[in-house]
C-alpha cells in the first residue's frame, strides 16, 4: 500500500486498519503481529487513526482485513503514469523478477540450491527486504517533479517489469521503447525464474521501481537513487504513439505490446506446491 502511495509523490500519513481475525487467533499471536506492523507504520511515518479489530466464524485460515492509506500532499507535487510524455527516458531500479525471486528463496530453499551457489542464494534471500519501492521514490523525487524531474513512476508488481511497461504506456497514451540486453537482470534471478519456468521480464517484480524523467534530470536521478545504494538503469524513452510497448531485442529484431501477457507465476507456484517442493 505504501509503494502504491508512494508512486503518486505524495507520502502517506494516516491509515485505517481493520482486521477479521480466525477465532483461534490468540491475543499473543494478534499483539506479535502488530508490534511488527506498527514497527513499520512508524518507520513509514504514518499514523493509524482508525480501524476494526474482531474475530468471526468462518476465518479458519488466516487473518482476513483490509486498509485505506491516506496520504496528503500540495497539488503541484503529485505525479501519475499519464505524466509522461515523449522525450522522457525510463529507468528501472534494482532488477527484474525480485519478488518472484524472493518468495521462491523463502518458500523452496532446498530446490533453490540446486540452481544457485551459497553466496547466489543469500542474494536472494536479501531481495525480500527490497520488495517495496518506497525508499526508491523518495530517492528519485529529490530530484525533482514534472518539468523539473520525475514525470511519473509505476511499481512493477503483478505482469513484471514488461507488464507494467505496458500499463505505462497505456496511462500516458504514449509508446513506450526499451532495449531488452539494458534491463537490469541478476543471475541468481534469472536462475530462479529457469527453475520456476516463468519469463523474468512478465513475472511478479514488486519493488522494481519503473521511472520516467526528463531527459535533462536523468542523471540527477540515477544520482539520487545510487546514493541511497539502490541501483538502476536507464532503459528506453517514450516516444510519441498511441500506447504500446517496443522492446528492441539483442538480435536486433523489435517486439510490440499492446497489452500484458499473463503472469506466469501463478502457474509454476501451483506446480511447486502439488509437486511438494521444499
Amino acid at each position: 500500500m505504501a509503494s502504491d502511495l508512494w508512486t503518486t509523490g505524495i507520502p502517506p500519513a494516516y491509515v485505517s486498519v481493520d482486521f477479521n481475525l480466525p477465532p483461534a487467533f490468540s491475543d499473543d499471536a494478534f499483539g506479535t503481529y502488530w508490534r511488527a506492523m506498527s514497527d513499520e507504520w512508524s518507520k513509514l511515518g504514518v499514523a493509524v487513526v482508525t480501524g476494526h479489530t474482531g474475530r468471526n466464524e468462518g476465518s479458519s485460515e488466516n487473518i482476513i482485513g483490509g486498509a485505506t492509506l491516506i496520504g496528503v500532499g500540495d497539488e503541484g507535487r503529485y505525479i501519475t503514469p499519464g505524466m509522461a510524455k515523449p522525450g522522457d527516458q525510463v529507468i528501472v531500479t534494482k532488477g527484474c523478477a525480485i519478488e518472484t525471486a524472493a518468495i521462491a528463496a523463502l518458500a523452496w530453499p532446498e530446490r533453490l540450491k540446486q540452481h544457485v551457489d551459497e553466496e547466489g542464494f543469500a542474494a536472494l534471500l536479501a531481495l525480500a527486504d527490497k520488495v517495496s519501492v518506497v525508499a526508491d521514490c523518495r530517492a528519485a523525487m529529490r530530484a525533482g517533479v514534472r518539468e523539473r524531474g520525475v514525470t511519473a513512476m509505476h511499481d512493477a508488481t503483478e505482469g513484471g517489469v514488461l507488464g507494467g511497461l505496458v500499463e505505462l504506456a497505456k496511462a500516458c497514451g504514449h509508446d513506450v521503447r526499451v532495449e531488452r540486453a539494458k534491463l537490469p537482470l541478476g543471475a541468481p534471478v534469472a536462475a530462479t525464474c529457469a527453475m520456476l519456468g516463468v519469463d523474468p521480464y512478465w513475472t511478479m517484480s514488486e519493488g522494481t521501481l519503473l521511472v520516467c524523467a526528463a531527459a535533462e534530470r536523468v542523471p540527477l536521478v540515477v544520482h539520487e537513487l545510487e546514493a541511497d545504494g539502490i541501483p538502476c538503469g536507464v532503459v528506453g524513452e517514450v516516444l510519441a504513439g498511441r500506447g504500446k510497448l517496443w522492446v528492441a531485442e539483442p538480435d536486433g529484431a523489435v517486439s510490440t505490446f499492446d497489452a500484458p501477457q499473463p503472469d506466469p507465476w501463478w502457474a509454476a507456484y501451483d506446480r511447486a506446491v502439488r509437486e511438494g517442493w521444499r
